[in-house]
C-alpha cells in the first residue's frame, strides 16, 4: 500500500504483517480495512489537494481537480473493494450513508468503478491484454467516521439486519 507521498502529512500503520505510511486522516479506516482482512493497493484523504498540480501540465483537468477536493480515495483489488462493500452495507443502517455508497443519484454518491489495465501499460514492448485491476472507491472525506465505525462493527462480527432504505433522494 502506498500513500501520494509528500502531499499530506502521514502516520505510521502496521496491521499484522502489513505496514506503509498512510494519510494521516485515513490512517484509522485503513487500520480497520486490514483489520476485516481486505487488500487495498493505493489511498489519498483529500485527491483534490493530491492532484492540486496537475492542470498546470494538463489545463483539461482543472474542473476534475476541483470537484474532487474534500473527496477520498481507496483502491483495492476487485474481489477485496467488493467484499470491503459488502461488508460496509451489512454493518450499519440503510440510511443516508448507505444510499450514498449505493446509488450513483445520491447527494454526494460514491464513485466506485472498475479500472481495466492494460499489461503494455508497464511493458510497451508486449502485447495488449486487458484484465480487471483495481476497484477504485472514492467517496466525501466526511464519510470516513461512519465508514472506520462500519468497519470496526464488522470486524468485531456485528451486522444490522436488512430493512427499508429511504430511496427519496434518488427519486424512487
Amino acid at each position: 500500500m502506498t500513500s501520494h507521498e509528500g502531499t499530506h502529512p502521514t502516520v505510521p500503520v502496521r496491521v499484522g504483517d502489513r505496514r506503509a505510511e498512510i494519510d494521516e486522516r485515513l490512517a484509522p479506516t485503513v487500520e480497520a480495512i486490514w483489520e476485516c482482512g481486505f487488500e487495498t493497493f493505493t489511498c489519498c484523504q483529500d485527491i483534490g489537494e493530491s492532484n492540486a498540480n496537475w492542470p498546470r501540465k494538463l489545463p483539461h483537468m482543472r474542473e476534475w481537480v476541483e470537484s474532487r477536493r474534500g473527496w477520498t480515495l481507496i483502491d483495492f483489488p476487485v474481489d477485496s473493494g467488493l467484499a470491503f462493500l459488502t461488508a460496509v452495507a451489512n454493518s450499519g443502517p440503510r440510511d443516508a450513508f448507505y444510499v450514498r455508497m449505493t446509488h450513483w443519484a445520491a447527494p454526494d454518491a460514491w464513485n466506485v468503478t472498475v479500472k481495466p489495465m492494460d499489461a503494455a501499460m508497464f511493458r510497451e514492448e508486449s502485447a495488449s491484454q486487458f484484465r480487471l485491476h483495481l476497484l477504485q472507491v472514492s467517496f466525501p472525506a466526511y464519510d470516513l467516521p461512519e465508514l472506520t465505525h462500519r468497519l470496526r462493527e464488522h470486524a468485531a462480527g456485528r451486522s444490522v439486519p436488512p430493512a427499508p432504505t429511504d430511496w427519496s433522494t434518488v427519486g424512487r
